[in-house]
């Protein structure tokens, strides 16, 4: 789409596109509106650069790297090629899982092109990356949700622990009590789930293997991500709740409550 501007030159304009936007704030499709908004189109061959802005949240960027060719100096006929976006293009990640594992976010978000793309190996061989060099985090975030669920002092410091653990089987195994239930994937524990056919590794397995593989470590390490996300979140809605409900049991001017939350 583009506007004539005098002397031969174009203007172009663009349209509000929908997008996925992996924000904290949206996680969802969202409308980008257009920001490149002095774009002039010569006759012949123009490599530009069009930068788009999520109108919900307005932090997500998404730029793409465009060539036009306009065949008529006095005319609107032309193509348009894409030649490469950045963020680059892949499949949307819920945002629950890129906070889960955000120091290999980039890794990850490699892994799940190349699982796109069918290359199984490659995918695994990311997606490896990410399960061990975030076993730690992944651990002392399930030791948080055991903290907010009351677990007592001896069964969170099994979760410290583990996560300073640098073998990764000892890890799974000195925790496998002390996983809150809700955690449980279908009553298995997710890091023994995932670690499973980490410890196989690639050579024995074909390209098709190693895809279906990546793709069940991607949807159980979504699932804990979830299921991590939720049991926080329920649990401060329901502290909040209960704040609230005690404060209107016990007027401003009594400063003493029923139990401290």
């Amino acid at each position: 789409m583009s506007a004539h501007v005098g002397s031969g030159s174009w203007k172009l304009l663009g349209p509000d596109i929908q997008l996925y936007c992996d924000s904290d704030t949206c996680g969802g499709m969202r409308f980008f509106s257009y920001e490149s908004r002095d774009q002039i189109l010569f006759s012949g061959l123009n490599s530009i650069i069009i930068r788009y802005q999520c109108r919900n949240c307005t932090e997500a960027i998404k730029i793409f790297a465009v060539n036009i060719n306009r065949i008529h100096s006095h005319g609107r006929d032309g193509t348009a090629l894409k030649i490469g976006e950045y963020p680059p293009y892949g499949p949307s990640v819920p945002p629950r899982v890129i906070s889960l594992i955000s120091p290999d976010r980039d890794i990850f978000l490699k892994g799940r092109r190349a699982e796109n793309q069918g290359l199984g190996i490659g995918a695994f061989a990311y997606y490896r990356r990410v399960i061990e060099n975030q076993k730690g985090r992944l651990i002392r975030e399930m030791g948080k949700v055991a903290e907010r669920l009351g677990s007592p002092p001896q069964a969170l410091s099994i979760f410290e622990r583990a996560a300073n653990e640098t073998q990764f089987s000892k890890a799974v195994n000195d925790i496998k009590d002390a996983i809150p239930q809700s955690l449980l994937v279908y009553g298995q524990n997710p890091l023994s789930l995932l670690y499973g056919p980490l410890s196989e590794g690639l050579h024995a397995q074909s390209d098709e293997k190693c895809l279906e593989l990546a793709q069940a470590i991607r949807i159980v390490l979504t699932e804990l991500a979830e299921r991590i996300s939720q049991a926080l979140k329920d649990e401060a809605e329901l502290k909040q709740a209960v704040r609230q409900l005690l404060q209107t049991r016990n007027p401003s001017n009594n400063p003493r409550t029923e139990g401290a939350v």
